[in-house]
Formats: structure tokens, C-alpha cells, sequence
């Protein structure tokens, strides 16, 4: 799995800062926010990144060089800055995206509004499309950017002349019926009885991956794309519904308990675009920096 780079950011700011706390005080984030993305690097390159002792946190050797890699980084995007800076108001354009419901409604709107300030000659137009119909635009030109979502396990898999880009990882959830037990481990989920969500999202992907490591192929009952409708059925006492953190942001109904354990994963939000020798233009990067900006400001403690 490819590192996050802007999860390298809240290591800096660790080394800079000289702890977690004070670190989530320089980002204006949590500091559950903070440990979160340092245990993420850490499984990501597979390395401990931190000593934790009693007086506080120092980098490890490992640490120590991936800090170095996140002050170049940080040193290349101050430049890149300044040069779209410079371009003011030339940054125009209009910038075709499709995304989806949970994205667009916690990042790409925001985004725009964000966007209008630095780069008001910049136009977006979004456009609601599924994963498929959404790639087949960006080949086709119809579409200059695509925000999809897959697993955390699930292989990249953009082609030749696409790129994708990292926004957000998000933790799965499990949406429970407060009639039954709360469940403890992912062992526990073995034999219950599963809302299902649409085979072509990622959710179904993470459930299926879910079976495996648990050792028994999930009961599924209804099928559902909506999420609202995931959390009206489970809240019924239909089954245990396996959600994204964003998905949950605006509250659950009566009759649903959200459960965090470890195990679930992650649903990674991706932003692909054509990547050529004259692409990214400016507008599309500017788009991409905005909602690289929003989506790191996003706490899903």
C-alpha cells in the first residue's frame, strides 16, 4: 500500500512540536486524530515510528528519516504554492468531477467553497456517476476528475495515462441493533445476520474480506446503496450493517448502536485523473489541492 504523504505531515508536526498533544494543538485536530494517523503510517510502511516512553514520544531512526522525507515534501509543495500563487488569477478553467453522496456532501462541497476564495477563475461542475460509468467518462474526456472508494486491501488499479490520488481513509463501522449484544471482536460477528450493501461497492468488498478472516461466509438479507437505508434497516432489527466513519457523521436513528473494533479496516476515498505531459492543467490541480485540504482537516475520531 503506497504511504498517504500527508500522513508523513502529522509526524512533522510531532517532531516539531515534541509530542501528540502539542502536535494536535499546532494542526487544530485532535490528539486521537494525531495517534490515528501515526499508527496508520506505522502499518503502512510497517515500521515503529515513535519510542513512547514515560516523559513523552521521540522519533525512532525509522521516524527520523520519514521526517526528513515529509520536509522535502513539505518543501515541494510550499513551491508548488508559490508558483500557482503567482499564477492568480490565470488559474481558471472549469473542472468536470464525479463523485458520490458521502464524498461530495463531507469534502467536495466544501472544497468549492474553499476554492472560490483562492481560485474564483476556477469552475466546477459535479456530476453524480457511479465508479464505472464515472472511469469510462475520465477515459472518454467527458469527466476531468473521479472520486471513487474502494477497500483498503483492494489492489490499486488505475491504467495507463490515470493516476490516482489518496484523499481520505476512513474507518469501517459496524451499525448494530441495540437489541442484540454489543459485539466484542470480529469473531463474535460469526453467524449474525448481515444487512448487505450493493455488490459493486466497497462495503461489499470489506464484508467479503470481513468472512474470511472471520472463517464464515456472511448471512445476507436485503441488499442496500443508500446508507440511510443500511441504517433504517439495521435500527428495524434487520441485521448488522458494516458502514464507512462518513456515512455516520450526521447521527444514527434510535435503535442503532455504532461500534468501533479492531479488524474492520478502512474505505480509502481516491481521486483519478489523466496524467500526461500536459495534465494536470492548473484548474485540475487547484481542485485537487482543495479537496486534499478539506479531507486533512477531517477528524473521524
Amino acid at each position: 500500500m503506497a504511504t498517504d504523504a500527508r500522513r508523513l505531515s502529522f509526524l512533522l508536526a510531532v517532531h516539531r512540536a515534541g509530542g501528540v498533544l502539542a502536535a494536535a494543538d499546532l494542526l487544530h485536530v485532535t490528539p486521537s486524530a494525531v495517534s490515528q494517523q501515526i499508527q496508520r503510517l506505522e502499518k503502512e510502511e510497517g515500521v515503529t515510528v515513535l519510542d513512547r516512553g514515560p516523559r513523552g514520544v521521540t522519533l525512532t531512526p525509522a521516524g527520523r528519516v520519514l521526517a526528513e522525507a515529509a520536509e522535502r515534501i513539505e518543501g515541494e509543495l510550499v513551491s508548488a504554492r508559490k508558483e500557482l500563487a503567482a499564477l492568480g488569477d490565470d488559474v481558471e478553467g472549469t473542472v468536470t468531477v464525479a463523485s458520490f453522496e458521502t464524498v461530495t456532501v463531507a469534502v467536495l462541497v466544501p472544497a468549492l467553497v474553499a476554492l472560490k476564495e483562492v481560485h474564483p477563475g476556477v469552475e466546477v461542475v459535479l456530476t453524480d456517476m457511479e465508479y464505472t460509468d464515472g472511469v469510462r467518462a475520465l477515459r472518454a474526456g467527458e469527466v476531468d476528475v473521479v472520486l471513487h472508494e474502494r477497500d483498503e486491501h483492494t489492489k490499486p488499479n488505475a491504467g495507463r495515462g490515470h493516476r490516482d490520488v489518496p484523499v481520505l481513509d476512513e474507518p469501517w463501522r459496524l451499525a448494530v441493533p441495540t437489541s442484540m449484544p454489543t459485539p466484542g471482536s470480529l469473531h463474535e460477528l460469526a453467524g449474525v445476520r448481515w444487512v448487505g450493501p450493493d455488490p459493486s461497492t466497497a462495503a461489499a468488498r470489506a464484508l467479503g474480506r470481513l468472512g474470511e478472516e472471520i472463517g464464515a461466509e456472511p448471512e445476507v438479507r436485503h441488499s442496500f446503496y443508500d446508507f440511510g437505508v443500511a441504517l433504517a434497516l439495521v435500527a428495524a432489527g434487520e441485521g448488522v450493517a458494516l458502514l464507512p466513519a462518513l456515512a455516520l457523521r450526521a447521527g444514527v436513528p434510535d435503535g442503532v448502536e455504532v461500534v468501533t473494533m479492531p479488524g474492520l479496516g478502512t474505505r480509502r476515498i481516491v481521486a483519478r485523473h489523466r496524467q500526461t505531459r500536459h495534465e494536470p492543467g492548473p484548474a485540475v490541480a487547484a481542485v485537487l489541492e482543495a479537496v486534499g485540504d478539506v479531507a486533512a482537516g477531517i477528524d473521524l475520531g
